[in-house]
């Protein structure tokens, strides 16, 4: 009886959805999405080949920006095969454990770099709070040992997800609305009870996200008041401005992924379409515009991958 659930389970397909559109359209979508992840690969990389290589920016402020850069690396890493297989070769087909698999590295990467960005977020208020301290508060072991600390987190509640949905049946053959696989996704397609993993799934996202964002809030709180004790006009700004490219981060990964969430839950007779593409946005937005972001914001940075293409 075993074996024959054991065959069952490996013959289940998922069946991945694109843009509705007609062929020479996906020649055009494909197109567009190898430049993105062109420019996110390189950008993430020419980052990280920068932090690493000039003594100067082994700062905190930098450390914690490769931190970033790693965890979008692995996002483009985990999701390239799935979308770009789609538009460029029709692949929509993908087995139950390359399903498992890549859901959990995508929710895994993402419950880190969200533990990154709240990370960046002590670091903009150490560096403001208290400036004379920051080197000595956010020391190279202390940054590392927060980083790992991230790592252990998201591997803790991540983790069970695969294992909650491999128990499951599943028919032959289930559509997905995404080019990629998630949790919320396959969790619907099951032939079974998902109450528990509903709830599961609802306090993963409540115990990462959910707490990290309103600690990123509470964080910038807490600058606000330190900055506007700051009796100068021109220090004020300047102590803002350093906190612009991290409040670009934050809004470009949690406001999409938050409301794909929302409508994962709540809107069962939204479009289609919308999900998908709120699910592109949700992935791919933050992986693209975070090297962008800080190499316009960061005049050090800045100069160096100039120096860098122009040599």
């Amino acid at each position: 009886m075993s074996a024959v659930n054991e065959t069952k389970l490996n013959s289940v397909i998922f069946l991945l959805t694109g843009l509705p559109c007609n062929g020479d359209a996906h020649l055009w979508i494909s197109i567009s999405f190898c430049f993105m992840y062109v420019i996110s690969v390189v950008g993430n990389s020419v980052i990280l080949f920068i932090v690493k290589t000039d003594p100067s920016l082994h700062e905190p402020m930098y450390i914690f920006l490769s931190m970033l850069a790693i965890t979008d690396l692995g996002i483009s890493i985990t999701t390239i095969p799935t979308i770009l297989g789609i538009y460029l070769f029709n692949s929509r087909e993908i087995s139950l454990d390359a399903c498992l698999a890549q859901l959990f590295f995508i929710h895994l990467l993402q419950c880190i770099e969200s533990s990154v960005l709240l990370l960046m977020a002590f670091d903009r208020f150490t560096a403001i709070h208290n400036p004379l301290r920051y080197a000595s508060i956010l020391t190279p072991p202390r940054i590392a040992k927060m980083g790992l600390m991230a790592v252990l987190r998201a591997m803790v509640i991540i983790l069970p997800l695969p294992f909650l949905l491999k128990q499951f049946r599943y028919s032959r053959a289930n559509v997905l609305s995404h080019s990629y696989c998630l949790y919320q996704e396959v969790m619907k397609m099951a032939c079974s009870d998902i109450t528990v993993n509903s709830i599961y799934g609802l306090f993963t996202k409540l115990l990462t996200m959910g707490l990290d964002s309103l600690l990123i809030f509470l964080s910038y709180v807490m600058i606000l008041k330190t900055v506007l004790s700051i009796a100068s006009h021109e220090e004020c700004l300047r102590a803002l401005n350093t906190c612009v490219s991290h409040l670009c981060a934050v809004l470009l990964f949690y406001t999409p992924e938050i409301s794909l969430s929302v409508i994962h839950r709540f809107g069962k007779g939204s479009s289609p379409l919308l999900q998908i593409l709120l699910g592109y946005i949700s992935l791919l937005l933050p992986l693209l515009m975070n090297p962008i972001v800080y190499s316009v914001k960061s005049k050090h940075l800045r100069v160096r991958i100039i120096r860098v293409f122009i040599k």
